[in-house]
């Protein structure tokens, strides 16, 4: 499992399989058989478009480095605006001065890349399968975002009572009405995590715990091994108190992310941070790398990405491996970019074709939110709610106003990209059915019968995954390896 940050359908797929191709940047062309996608060019949406900016398409290069768009729990919804999908820019929209805004200011949010810049993501989708309706379980930031992929709920958040600084917290827009238990809409991070304790940039922000269970305590009680692998996890050194610092970054064409965020590790990211039963706070090394994926690790199975190539190239990968770029390489706008996020996909990709493990492998690139980018579908409404903080419909309202059920999880929420890689994923396929991110948590459910999580969890009711899959036909897919720095084809081989 790939989890990227904050791109929406459109962002990156809104004119697929078309692409400009002008003089000088590295060109794609399609198969004569792509099917069609509900995207901008099959709504007629790019020149007569409802929002006061038209989508346009943005560059490669360092130009594909861009403003970081409000994608909050509410403005995503106010974006919505009951279906009209028509408020993007006025709601979400995040325009200059200090980033590119290619000259629109807010209207920023409405540009589009295609496959001259994304052409990993486009290949991958011509040779595999992909998805051109999943969407976010909620609306609402990456935290929202990976606790569904999880969990397939945010209900069960507690607010610690104080920021690291000692000052008092408050849980409003990060627990739904303000409450200081409820569903996290926003981007609070675990609490007593040590690389938030010890961050200096991390002082003043607000903390949860959450209760009940994850994933990791289905494949534990069935002995499956698994792991979340995150960019930057591992100490770099130690406080006085002898608490974790993890304090390793990068650079990319946004800059270095110790900058332009908090350094590579960004812990509202690490969703199993956030759970007693599968937290490591104090960043523990694996005592022995024969035993990564196990409950005898010593880590909890939670990682630094060494501890995934180790994995990897020793024959020892667990079952379950959920992946996290270093900030710079994990796509989000603002201090990362498409280029260096494709150079992270296309590694991890290659490294898995070329391995013993891909003959029985399904690898799901998906992601947490869209941070705000325009999309033209609106999903449907799942999970209907009417808190303080909702606006889909009304001011305080998405969908009816006497909902039933847990409130503060209005969803789906925005259309993101998912896509599956494998053996055995049906080739040149768009798959039309409804799914979201805890579509992900089912299929891994289903596969390992691991049972449900039960507690209001979208798992219950989340669509299946099994149509990107033919386990019946003789002709299985492509190992395909790609260029990393520009997505192109190297080589392929049919089985």
């Amino acid at each position: 499992m790939i989890f990227d940050e904050n791109i929406s359908f459109d962002h990156y797929f809104g004119t697929y399989p078309h692409a400009t191709n002008p003089t000088g940047q590295t060109p794609f062309h399609a198969k004569d058989d792509t099917p069609r996608v509900n995207n901008l060019v099959a709504g007629d949406l790019l020149d007569e478009n409802p929002n006061s900016t038209q989508p346009f398409r943005m560059s490669p290069g360092v130009a594909s480095v861009t403003c970081d768009q409000n994608h909050d729990y509410t403005p995503e919804q106010q974006a919505d605006d009951r279906g009209l999908m028509d408020k993007f820019p006025e709601s979400t929209g995040s325009g200059g001065p200090g980033c590119n805004d290619y000259g629109k200011g807010v209207g920023v949010v409405m540009g589009y890349f295609d496959g001259n810049t994304v052409q990993a993501i486009w290949n991958y989708a011509q040779h595999y399968a992909m998805s051109d309706n999943s969407y976010g379980t909620m609306f609402g930031p990456s935290s929202v975002g990976a606790l569904n992929l999880i969990a397939g709920t945010t209900a069960t958040a507690t607010l610690y009572p104080t920021k690291p600084n000692g000052a008092v917290a408050s849980a409003a827009g990060n627990i739904a009405n303000g409450s200081t238990t409820g569903p996290v809409i926003g981007d609070p991070r675990p609490a007593n995590d040590d690389c938030v304790l010890t961050n200096p940039q991390l002082q003043t922000t607000t903390m949860v715990t959450i209760a009940g269970k994850n994933v990791g305590d289905l494949l534990n009680a069935k002995n499956v091994t698994w792991g979340w692998f995150e960019g930057g996890f591992d100490p770099t050194g130690y406080d006085a108190k002898g608490r974790a610092v993890c304090g390793s970054n990068h650079t990319g064409l946004t800059g270095n992310d110790a900058v332009e965020t908090v350094g590579d590790y960004i812990p509202h990211h690490e969703p199993f941070q956030y759970y007693a039963s599968t937290q490591n706070l104090h960043h523990v090394l694996p005592k022995n790398a024969a035993l990564i994926g196990t409950s005898s690790d010593g880590a909890n199975h939670q990682y630094g990405l060494s501890a995934f190539w180790a994995a990897l190239g020793e024959g020892r990968l667990p079952a379950v491996t959920y992946l996290k770029a270093a900030a710079y390489q994990d796509g989000h706008p603002g201090y990362s970019d498409p280029i260096d996020e494709q150079v992270w996909i296309v590694n991890v990709v290659n490294a898995i074709q070329n391995s013993r493990y891909w003959i029985d492998t399904a690898i799901i690139i998906s992601y947490d939110d869209s941070d705000g980018w325009y999309d033209h579908v609106l999903g449907p409404v799942v999970n209907q709610s009417a808190v303080a903080d909702d606006a889909l419909a009304a001011p305080g309202v998405c969908g009816a106003a006497t909902a039933m059920g847990t409130q503060g999880r209005c969803g789906y929420g925005p259309r993101l990209p998912l896509l599956v890689i494998s053996p055995y994923a049906k080739q040149n396929y768009v798959d039309h059915r409804a799914t979201d991110q805890s579509s992900i948590l089912r299929f891994i459910e289903d596969n390992w019968n691991l049972g449900r999580i039960g507690e209001d969890s979208s798992d219950a009711k989340a669509g299946k995954l099994n149509g990107f899959f033919d386990f019946d036909d003789a002709r299985h897919a492509p190992r395909l390896i790609l260029d990393p720095s520009t997505g192109s084809v190297i080589w392929q081989n049919q089985y």
